[in-house]
This record gives C-alpha cells, sequence and structure tokens, in this order.
C-alpha cells in the first residue's frame, strides 16, 4: 500500500531533503507552513504527517492540534530541538502527538519510526472502522426497535383502545418503584420497555380468560399458555428484545408459586417481573376500572391482602409508598367510576328509546 504522507517545515532545504527520503516508498506531500498544509489536508486522507516545530505563524504543536479535529486518524509526528521538548509534553499526553524526534535527526532512525507510525496508523485505522459499523448498527437496531413498539401498540390499540395508556401508565409506575429500589440506568430503561410491551404477549388471548375471576380451567390453562408461547416468540426474535422477553415471560409467576408459565415463586421470578405483577395489577383496578365501585385504597388494599401469595411483599411495600399512587388513587376511582355511569346513563337512554 503506497500511503499518503505530509511534509511541513519553513525551511526549503529540510522539506527537499525530507521529500527524498520518503518519495520512493511514499506519496510525499510537502507544505511550507501550518496553513498551506491544512488546505493539503481538505483534499487528501493522509497516513501521516511530520512537521516542523518551530515555525512562523503557526507551531508544530498548534497545527496538528487543529489536524486532529479535521483528520483524527491521521499520525502526528513532530521534529524539534532539544529546547523545545517541555512544549511537547502536553501534546503528546493528549495524543495529539505520537512522538516528537529531535533534530538533527539520523535518517535511518527515522525512517524505522516512520514504519511503526504507520503499523499505527493501521490499528487506529481499524478501532476506528469497527468503532463507526458498531454505531451504525447500533442506529440500525434502535430504528428496528422502535418501529416494532410502534406496530406493537397499534396491535394493542386495536384489541383495545384503552391498552397503550394502561402500558404506559404500568411503565410509569414501574419505573419509580425501580428508582426508589436504587436502579442504575441501564437497569430502568430494560424495566421501562418490558413494562411497556407487557401486554403483547397477551395479544392473542381473549380478554375474558385474562380477566376471568374464577381459576382457568385445564383446557383454558393450555390455551393461554400456546398463545402466550407464540407471541413471546415473536419478542425473541426482536433484537435487542431477549432480555425483555425473559421479563415478560414471567410475569404472570405468582410469588408462592401458583401462576403460570413455568410455576417459579419468590426470588426465582425475575425481579422486574415482579415489579411489573404489581404495577400491571394497580393499574388493571384502577385504570382500566376493574374496580369501578372501590372506596379509596382499594387497590392498595388487595396488593396488600396479596402478598406472600401474588406478589412480592417487598415491592408491595415500595409500590404503596409511591407519591403517584398515594396522590392518584381518588382521581383515577373517579374517573373509573364516572365511565361506568356513563355506560349505565347511555344504556338507560336506548331502554327509554325502545
Amino acid at each position: 500500500m503506497s500511503y499518503k504522507i505530509l511534509v511541513v517545515d519553513d525551511e526549503a532545504a529540510n522539506l527537499r531533503l525530507l521529500e527524498r527520503l520518503f518519495r520512493h516508498q511514499f506519496n510525499v506531500f510537502t507544505a511550507s507552513s501550518g496553513a498551506e498544509a491544512l488546505e493539503i489536508l481538505k483534499l487528501h486522507d493522509v497516513a501521516l504527517i511530520i512537521t516542523d516545530q518551530r515555525m512562523p505563524e503557526m507551531t508544530g504543536v498548534e497545527f496538528l492540534k487543529l489536524t486532529s479535529e479535521l483528520r483524527p486518524n491521521t499520525i502526528r509526528i513532530i521534529l524539534t530541538g532539544y529546547t523545545d521538548v517541555h512544549a511537547l509534553i502536553e501534546a503528546i499526553n493528549s495524543g495529539v502527538v505520537y512522538k516528537y524526534v529531535t533534530k538533527p535527526w539520523v535518517n535511518e532512525d527515522l525512517q524505522q519510526t516512520v514504519v511503526k507510525a504507520l503499523e499505527h496508523y493501521e490499528t487506529v485505522k481499524a478501532h476506528y472502522e469497527l468503532a463507526r459499523q458498531n454505531k451504525r448498527l447500533h442506529l440500525s437496531l434502535k430504528t428496528t426497535l422502535e418501529s416494532f413498539v410502534n406496530m406493537a401498540v397499534q396491535m394493542l390499540r386495536l384489541k383495545s383502545p384503552d391498552l397503550p395508556d394502561h402500558c404506559r401508565r404500568t411503565r410509569d409506575y414501574a419505573v419509580e418503584v425501580g428508582r426508589q429500589m436504587g436502579f442504575d440506568q441501564h437497569d430502568l430503561e430494560q424495566l421501562s420497555l418490558a413494562a411497556y410491551l407487557h401486554e403483547v404477549a397477551n395479544i392473542g388471548i381473549p380478554s375474558q380468560i385474562l380477566c376471568k375471576a374464577k381459576e382457568l380451567t385445564v383446557e383454558e390453562r393450555q390455551f393461554v399458555k400456546q398463545r402466550f408461547e407464540r407471541e413471546l416468540q415473536i419478542l425473541a426474535n426482536v433484537p435487542d428484545l431477549e432480555d425483555i422477553d425473559l421479563v415478560i415471560r414471567y410475569q404472570h409467576e405468582n410469588y408462592d408459586g401458583s401462576g403460570f408459565l413455568a410455576g417459579l415463586c419468590g426470588e426465582q421470578i425475575p425481579l422486574h417481573s415482579r415489579i411489573i405483577a404489581v404495577a400491571n395489577k394497580y393499574d388493571e383496578m384502577v385504570g382500566l376500572g376493574q374496580l369501578p365501585d372501590a372506596s379509596k385504597g382499594k387497590a392498595v388494599d388487595f396488593l396488600k391482602a396479596e402478598t406472600y401469595k401474588k406478589f412480592d411483599p417487598e415491592i408491595v411495600k415500595v409500590f404503596c409508598q409511591l407519591d403517584s399512587v398515594r396522590q392518584n388513587t381518588d382521581a383515577a376511582f373517579l374517573a373509573a367510576g364516572n365511565r361506568v355511569m356513563n355506560g349505565k346513563e347511555s344504556l338507560l337512554r336506548q331502554e327509554q328509546l325502545v
């Protein structure tokens, strides 16, 4: 490979000497000042720069600091006298200068330094390309994930117009619990996404089965399990949702081991799943109006009564202390009650018309 290298020196004799030293191996560009060299760099992606330190108007270090922004992958070598070494320490420590060579230099030593510098250039370029590909892949996965989430929300809305808002509220409650329990940012993001998508695995299950007050029959449990597994497989096939799939898979497990799919109990159930179970049930009662005639705190009382049975007692304790739960319970129950009363009034008017 014929590398492009740039030699910068305000002394014409040094330029000619350096050009003759490297022109048989590399494609050599020359410049008599930092300003002239910057113009060359705008047009050519050079692998290596060799510059003198003492130049009028712009020193070698000042020039190289500008090149680090313009051509970040380029390797930079500076030629300097012994008296200038202290001025280079900051530039070397910051990575602006790869190496300095004292003047007068020995041609063979300088050539060997250039060979090693170009080997370093290949390493830097490979790392940069890998980082660029990873960034592109990350953006692609993010776009895919966003598209899936949007599609999932639309599917939930088709099943019931109230479900997307229910998922959003469940997510908000779950994240509040996670914060109170000291989750880091990564865990909060995973919990948020899992809670927001927790109803996706229920899309193929009729509401009358999901909301059934009595225990499911053997046939119903088998039906639910088959549908649940089918929807979970869709989640598992989406990039970046592998961990989310496990959280959603175990959201219906009970703390005492009586739930499904796997009959897990206690801390066998993933922590995120236990949090979502509490947040989901609370919003089913409050936000979706499953307890429209309940008095203040009825949903909280239900959660407390079901600790050690359905729910993790520690999570219920944290959940019931959330400001959003204490402040919003009255308003949520009132809204749920209004929905039921409006429905009854509508039926009454229809009967009167008949």
